[in-house]
């Protein structure tokens, strides 16, 4: 076990009637790029702010570091660096201005803090644009400005919330590779995001949130091998006879089939050979079929099947 970077334990958070955060237990270990997922209302948000002290509680503990977190744990806060959805610099600043304010609030030796800012706009890429103004950069520059804000002071535990938001793609990745770097460098990151490929790429841990509660965490093989669906299988056969469906639907690891305009879909439980029985069969038979290809779970099935909801539909 590694140590423990974050500590939940048995968090109550209501507003009136809402109970936003039931009896969370969440663990954070040193290292980790731990990703938080769930639906809108899960109390993803409520945890975070949590964490940081900005809410008060009803029930439980939160520990950072091993400590009680308090809003007047200063020095704790010092180690925690904060990239929020909605970006968050000053107009009126440039680049590296804005960079060289939000390292203040923590680093007050000028020479460290000036080394600190520089090495924050070469990790983002924005060397070329530091006299730049906000306003004149593009939504993926902006949201690498957000991000060199809140890791400026080379904190140890990361929060990031759904920090690729309306991006492009080779911001994204950008972004992506950021996070792994800062990772590698020693930082503990908590990632949300509503990108289960991003989650599925550069999280070591998973934590799925539904109606307040850790309904389900793990690695993301873990979190697969959790679920019904083993592998879905697609094939290409026209004609397909009632008779022949009903047939297919007890072969052994199948659970569920559609067959639709030619395009069979085939869900299989466990097993390493299904896609080869379920070709067995079609050739015994001499029934003719096109392409195939065949799906293993994502955590998207794994959210859908856990919380019954889509995660981008329930955005």
């Amino acid at each position: 076990m590694g140590k423990k970077v974050v500590e939940i334990e048995n968090l109550v958070k209501r507003y009136k009637e809402l109970i936003a955060l039931d009896h969370l237990n969440l663990t954070v270990e040193e290292g980790e790029i731990f990703g938080l997922l769930g639906p809108n209302g899960s109390g993803k948000t409520t945890a975070i702010n949590c964490i940081l002290a900005l809410l008060h509680f009803d029930k439980g503990s939160v520990k950072v570091f091993g400590e009680e977190i308090q809003p007047d744990s200063y020095e704790i806060k010092k180690q925690i660096g904060v990239v929020l959805q909605n970006v968050a610099v000053f107009e009126e600043l440039t680049v590296q201005e804005n960079i060289d304010y939000f390292c203040g609030l923590y680093i007050q030796d000028k020479r460290t803090r000036k080394k600190y800012v520089e090495e924050a706009i070469v990790f983002s890429g924005l060397e070329d644009f530091r006299n730049f103004y906000p306003k004149k950069l593009s939504g993926g520059l902006l949201r690498r400005l957000n991000i060199a804000c809140g890791i400026a002071h080379k904190p140890k535990l990361i929060i990031m919330d759904e920090p690729t938001v309306a991006v492009d793609p080779q911001s994204r990745n950008r972004i992506l590779e950021g996070i792994q770097k800062l990772n590698q460098q020693g930082a503990t990151i908590i990632y949300t995001s509503h990108y289960m490929e991003e989650v599925e790429q550069i999280c070591s841990q998973i934590a799925i949130l539904d109606k307040g509660r850790c309904v389900a965490s793990g690695t993301k093989e873990e979190l697969k091998s959790m679920i019904k669906m083993g592998e879905k299988i697609h094939l290409e056969v026209w004609n397909l006879q009632p008779f022949q469906i009903a047939e297919i639907k007890e072969l052994r690891h199948v659970y569920q089939v559609n067959y639709q305009e030619g395009m069979l879909e085939i869900w299989c439980s466990g097993g390493k050979h299904n896609l080869v029985h379920i070709l067995d069969y079609f050739n015994s038979r001499e029934i003719g079929f096109g392409r195939v290809y065949s799906e293993l779970p994502t955590l998207n099935d794994v959210f859908l099947e856990i919380t019954g909801k889509e995660l981008r539909d329930s955005v």
